[in-house]
């Protein structure tokens, strides 16, 4: 009989993933735990072999759906993006990746300290429109290239 999940490596694996499906282009607000490698062959909870799925995706990967390649490579990115970026930053990647067309997103002023590691990293730059510069209520902000070339990346379960 397999033992139940621990509730500290679960909400471990659900904090990792934002309490979000681990699949960036998935929009199911439901999420559930499951193995990567199946419990049958490990016999084990470990963290590094649980990830975040919404039912649908959790289906479809043990469908074959979805390959085990790509769900490992799910698993590294959310290590990527929870070790290096906040709440904030994870945010404004799911604007981009979900709006494909859009090439910028207004923000609060002064969030500047919110957007640090995305602006360090090159991925967006505050606009150098006048317009939207000196405006009280926010700024805009324009993803570079290279930060669509890292949402492309993370869309299709490539390296980061």
């Amino acid at each position: 009989m397999r033992p139940a999940i621990p509730r500290q490596l679960k909400r471990d694996v659900l904090v990792e993933a934002g309490h979000r499906c681990a699949i960036p282009t998935c929009r199911h607000p439901t999420v559930e735990v499951a193995h990567i490698r199946p419990w049958e062959k490990v016999k084990a909870h470990t963290f590094d072999n649980l990830i975040a799925l919404c039912p649908t995706c959790h289906a479809r990967y043990d469908n074959g759906g979805i390959d085990r390649r790509a769900m490992l490579q799910y698993k590294a990115n959310l290590s990527v993006l929870s070790g290096r970026y906040g709440e904030v930053e994870r945010r404004v990647l799911h604007h981009f990746a979900a709006n494909p067309k859009s090439d910028s997103i207004y923000l609060p002023k002064g969030w500047d300290i919110l957007l640090m590691y995305l602006l360090d990293d090159g991925f967006i730059v505050e606009t150098d429109d006048i317009r939207y510069q000196f405006s009280r209520e926010g700024m805009l902000y324009l993803i570079t290239p290279k930060g669509r070339e890292f949402v492309e990346k993370w869309l299709g379960a490539q390296a980061l």
